[in-house]
């Protein structure tokens, strides 16, 4: 009898540590989250770690000094890419390539969404939304949308009714409009919609009452807050869960994108008590000791101030988020990826905004920290662009095979996991464009093809092809003719005509200047 006993008590134990190993098995192998954090107009090396012996060899020119601990934070402990840029340096059509992974051909933005444009990000393709929703996701975005063909479907008072006839007929904003639920919306399920570049006087719409003093969807809400703090609040709200708005049970992808630092730069429009902390006029006498770099004109880059004071704060912020995940437990297994739509000359090259192939136009952030399944404070140089967001998200999400065939971005989930980093073809150039100019990026070179001039809306032939060599000349403040390097320029010409074909570029579907480009 005790023997049946002894056998029936080891049996249980066995039993327990069998179910308890399961547990484990089960711990370690839930879906990670996915935070996907990109503020508007951030230039690559606005960001503090930069200037840091580590990093700094891998700077072109000199970084930015300002003050973003969290960021850094962000970056010591996770992968940050070198060389990830804004393939197209204007808002709709960086946003539409960072959802969909394809570019502008197939997803349908060419140019800003706004007022008298048809640029609209397509109804009928797949986004990274839909795809995170399909495999079981909650999903939520937060923030500046701006894909979406800008209507006038709006009452006076701003409340969407979605015709242009009375009370309809009216637009809630020049720029940018609300996106409504269904199909345009792409599967998001909690949805906290920031419109309008005043960072203190935002319009807001949400499908969550209780974010927007109890209106309804399409309802115009206006807080009178600075953008990143309020989304901050939501954020914290909606992953803590309090008023159970999503399935704690599944894993979340969310995606935040703050305003700031893109433009105003005013004191209205300003964080002033982190302009007056970090960035006043005893601690940095003159903005050249902000505008560091050798090619900014200062008289362009007097907003200098209210750019980095906006990014301290957002960086502040930010830092929040973090820390109501870490909280939570869920940090740690947290994909969350830190980047932007692109980059701000802030003077360089006497120009201020984006739309231009220089760098300070074209570099953007681009940090993956993700503890539990990336090793921490590693450097990686490959040449990354918005369409590869998607795939290399779904990657590292272990959701490789359910990457629509159509995606054009590529999954360098393998380079950063390294898993098996053979089957990732790096890239020997990356294609760059613009309404009416196309480029390459190579780890050295930029190549320009522009048709016309810069104010000439109507001229229609080549107007210049030109390179930079960013090794010699980290400012870009000397062009090279294709004829004083012909080997070089051969070989990005080369790169541009299978960037062109690949993606099906209505530049060759024309044969765009094909005496020049090598289309094959």
């Amino acid at each position: 009898m005790k023997q049946i006993l002894l056998l029936a008590l080891v049996l249980l134990t066995l039993g327990c540590k069998e179910e308890k190993k399961s547990e484990v098995v089960l711990a370690e192998t839930k879906a990670p989250n996915v935070l996907i954090i990109y503020p508007d107009q951030l230039r690559r090396y606005s960001a503090g770690f930069w200037s840091k012996e580590k990093y700094r060899a891998h700077v072109i020119g000199k970084p930015d000094p300002v003050v973003t601990p969290h960021i850094d934070k962000l970056a010591e402990n996770g992968v940050v890419f070198t060389q990830a840029v804004s393939n197209f340096p204007l808002c709709s059509p960086a946003r539409g390539m960072i959802l969909s992974g394809r570019y502008p051909e197939q997803n349908g933005i060419w140019n800003n969404c706004r007022k008298d444009r048809d640029e609209s990000l397509r109804d009928d393709i797949e986004t990274i939304t839909d795809l995170f929703y399909d495999a079981g996701y909650n999903t939520s975005y937060f923030g500046k949308c701006h894909w979406l063909k800008n209507e006038p479907l709006f009452d006076e008072k701003g409340t969407y009714v979605g015709s242009t006839e009375e009370p309809g007929g009216n637009y809630i904003n020049r720029y940018d409009t609300y996106v409504p639920p269904g199909k345009s919306r792409h599967s998001i399920e909690y949805f906290y919609q920031s419109i309008r570049d005043t960072h203190y006087d935002p319009l807001v719409y949400s499908n969550d009452p209780n974010a927007i003093d109890g209106k309804k969807d399409g309802e115009l809400y206006e807080p009178k807050t600075f953008t990143p703090k309020i989304e901050a609040e939501k954020i914290k709200s909606y992953l803590q869960n309090k008023d159970n708005l999503r399935d704690s049970k599944k894993p979340f992808f969310l995606m935040w994108s703050l305003n700031p630092p893109h433009n105003p730069w005013d004191d209205e429009n300003t964080d002033m008590e982190t302009l007056a902390k970090y960035y006043n006029k005893e601690k940095y006498p003159q903005d050249s000791l902000l505008a560091v770099r050798d090619n900014a004109d200062l008289k362009v880059a007097n907003y200098v101030r209210h750019y980095f004071a906006n990014l301290t704060s957002v960086d502040n912020y930010i830092g929040q988020v973090l820390e109501t995940l870490e909280e939570m437990g869920e940090l740690d297994n947290t994909i969350i990826l830190f980047s932007s739509d692109h980059g701000e000359m802030l003077g360089s090259h006497g120009k201020e905004g984006k739309n231009v192939f220089e760098t300070e136009s074209l570099a953007i952030p681009f940090i993956v920290h993700w503890p539990k399944g990336l090793q921490g404070g590693t450097i990686n140089d490959v040449l990354f662009g918005g369409p590869d967001v998607l795939p290399t998200v779904m990657g590292l999400a272990g959701l490789s095979k359910k990457v629509p065939e159509a995606i054009e971005g590529i999954d360098f989930s393998p380079l950063l996991t390294k898993t098996d980093e053979k089957v990732v073809q790096k890239p020997e150039g990356i294609l760059l464009m613009l309404a009416n100019s196309r480029g390459v990026l190579t780890n050295r070179y930029t190549l320009c093809v522009d048709q016309r001039k810069h104010g000439d809306d109507t001229a229609k032939d080549l107007q210049e092809v030109y390179m930079y060599d960013n090794q010699e000349d980290p400012y870009q403040l000397k062009k090279l003719s294709i004829d004083e390097r012909p080997e070089v320029a051969a070989n990005l010409l080369s790169i541009l005509g299978k960037e062109l074909k690949r993606t099906n570029d209505p530049w060759y579907q024309q044969k765009k200047f094909k005496d020049v480009i090598r289309y094959k």
